[in-house]
């Protein structure tokens, strides 16, 4: 590029700087847009796991995603809910007319040779600017979440208000393993619920199931923290009754968004009641369950979570370790134990 005489800006600032190693450039026709991203090389201290971390692993959270409400996490002692943005179905009218508008035009074609049409290259840029714009939004908003929930300070106004009831920090997140890719399949051939199906499919991608999980059990395990997802088929959390363990195969239904528990006349709405479940189940509390967390070998996020605690009955065993080699006799309560 300097040879060329070619400067080009780059928007934020970089954690950490190094020696450039890899340059890749990208060109997404979607979003019409060229990307550049920078390999360096840097000396980043590793975080710490279990006993040789400085965290005290006593703040956890359950966080449940859904379409309605995008995140519920449940602490112990409260909940707090996030409504889902639903940025696409707001710029959905724009989009659908971006893309009409685009459907009219002239069309490149390789195969007959045909070229677009400036006409058609205006309209793929309008409809192209929308999508970038929808995908920005999601991803700022994610952000703005995970700062919450890292405990750092909101910066701006849109912080305040989606991160305002998220403002503590956790050092142990509890979720379900979700199947994103089989959520947002297509309805079979014939489906007298296509419709439905779609529009599920768009509440799914807007709040972003994957990239959030991702980006969650990133933040927490960059300070050492630990991301446990719990087996969905086995722990039934959206079916499962967090009083007394009953599994409800009717709360299954998406339609059902209160569940009353016809044992035990439990009653709470349906994304509360899994956030709750899956807390209890961390901490060996969930009654129909079990509490041998190291037989169901909860999987966490990373190999070197894994490595360093395996389950929560070994994170409170290197717990008490820590606590008597700081003072000799004091031990630290079980973290499984009922809270």
């Amino acid at each position: 590029l300097n040879d060329l005489k070619i400067q080009i800006r780059m928007r934020g600032k970089a954690k950490h700087w190094g020696k450039p190693t890899t340059l890749t450039v990208v060109y997404k026709p979607r979003l019409n847009q060229w990307f550049a991203s920078i390999t360096v090389k840097v000396d980043v201290p590793e975080p710490k796991y279990g006993s040789e971390s400085d965290l005290n692993y006593e703040s956890v959270v359950a966080y449940d995603l859904g379409t309605q409400t995008a995140i519920t996490t449940f602490d112990g002692s409260e909940f707090n809910e996030i409504k889902n943005q639903r940025f696409t179905r707001a710029l959905e009218p724009l989009l659908k007319t971006a893309g009409k508008d685009k459907r009219r035009k002239r069309a490149p074609n390789r195969k007959q040779r045909v070229k677009p049409s400036s006409r058609w290259k205006k309209a793929n840029k309008r409809e192209s600017q929308i999508k970038r714009k929808i995908g920005n939004q999601r991803k700022d908003w994610q952000h703005f979440l995970m700062q919450s929930l890292m405990g750092e300070t909101p910066k701006t106004a849109l912080h305040r208000q989606v991160t305002s009831d998220l403002s503590s920090r956790y050092d142990i997140g509890v979720t379900e393993k979700l199947n994103t890719k089989g959520m947002i399949r297509k309805a079979k051939k014939g489906s007298k619920r296509k419709n439905q199906k779609v529009g599920l499919n768009k509440s799914i991608l807007d709040v972003g199931f994957g990239s959030l999980n991702k980006m969650l059990s990133y933040k927490i395990e960059l300070k050492g923290g630990i991301v446990l997802h719990l087996p969905t088929k086995q722990l039934k959390p959206s079916q499962r009754c967090p009083k007394c363990g009953k599994i409800h195969k009717h709360w299954a239904n998406l339609s059902n968004r209160y569940h009353v528990c016809d044992e035990c006349g439990f009653r709470l709405s349906r994304d509360k009641t899994s956030a709750m479940v899956m807390y209890n189940a961390a901490l060996g509390n969930q009654p129909g369950y079990g509490n041998d967390l190291d037989k169901r070998g909860f999987p966490s996020s990373t190999s070197k979570t894994s490595k360093h605690t395996g389950s929560m009955k070994q994170l409170g065993k290197m717990k008490r370790q820590k606590s008597r080699s700081s003072d000799g006799s004091a031990e630290t309560p079980s973290l499984y134990r009922a809270g």
